[in-house]
């Protein structure tokens, strides 16, 4: 099995670096969709606070996987 090239370190620096302050933003979006959950919304809002809710963690979990291939880039 051929393993894939390096990225340069100053590459894999730069997206750790962005990678890490996209998990900032994430978490403040995920915590904003929780309580707005937990606050007595009508059905149209509920349905738009879920939808915030369920693409944030979609872009957290895409996010963990880009970490998880730059640390092995380290």
């Amino acid at each position: 099995m051929e393993s894939s090239p390096k990225v340069p370190a100053e590459v894999v620096a730069n997206l750790r670096r962005l990678a890490h302050e996209l998990s900032n933003s994430l978490e403040t979006i995920l915590q904003a969709a929780y309580l707005l959950n937990q606050s007595k919304l009508d059905e149209n809002s509920a349905k738009w606070a879920q939808l915030i809710d369920t693409a944030a963690q979609d872009a957290t979990r895409v996010n963990r996987q880009l970490r998880e291939i730059l640390r092995a880039q380290s």
